[in-house]
């Protein structure tokens, strides 16, 4: 294990987890995909279960024997850097308080195409404009536990690896197929005709007194 304690919270390989935005880790490699941060083990488990490479990890030095353990000693690991730092002191330089007291910055995919997502799925869930990350990773449990077999998202939407989305969807956001919904398939129009096209009956939740109700 590649295991540093940190010194100096002005370290570069820090500016990852504490100097950069979100949107900032997105664009990170550019032209090829960037960068997001995972959030406690289990998030980052099932991200690596679901073949995402990790780049560093950042957390309290007492987990690399508890929490984050099993995860350090997966062979995709061998060699990832591990900054390490009391409790206290990663606060102070993530900003927020760590879950299970873990973090790992990992390597994004390249986004499917909406036909490639679709192909076989009998049921998908569609986000429109769903801007908060927290309520983006709350569908994604609800579509989990509802056995979705993909999920689909407007432009408008939240990233759904977002560490807060990740986090709150508890890494189902690695297990359900999902993409974003492309320029040139412009939401609704020609978002509900390419979904006619290819096979798929659409509904709509709305809080209406002559809604039909969901079991039927």
């Amino acid at each position: 294990m590649n295991h540093i304690s940190i010194t100096t919270l002005e370290a570069p390989e820090l500016d990852i987890y504490a100097r950069l935005s979100e949107g900032q880790l997105f664009h990170y490699n550019e032209p090829k995909e960037g960068l997001f941060i995972a959030e406690s083990p289990k998030v980052i488990g099932r991200a690596l279960d679901a073949g995402y490479e990790p780049v560093s990890f950042l957390m309290e030095e007492r987990h690399i024997e508890t929490e984050g353990r099993e995860i350090l000693e997966r062979p995709v690991c061998a060699g990832v850097p591990v900054f390490t730092a009391p409790f206290d002191v990663l606060t102070l330089l993530t900003g927020f308080k760590l879950t299970r007291g873990m973090l790992c910055a990992v390597k994004r995919k390249k986004m499917p195409g909406i036909e490639e997502i679709c192909a076989g799925a009998r049921r998908i869930a569609i986000l429109e404009n769903v801007e908060n990350p927290t309520n983006v990773g709350a569908i994604f449990r609800s579509a989990a536990a509802l056995f979705m077999d993909a999920v689909l998202l407007t432009g408008g939407c939240s990233d759904p690896l977002y560490r807060r989305a990740a986090r709150v969807s508890m890494g189902t956001v690695f297990q359900i197929p999902w993409t974003y919904f492309d320029k040139k398939t412009k939401w609704p129009v020609q978002g509900m005709e390419s979904l006619s096209e290819m096979g798929y009956k659409t509904v709509a939740m709305a809080l209406r007194n002559d809604s039909v109700e969901i079991r039927d």
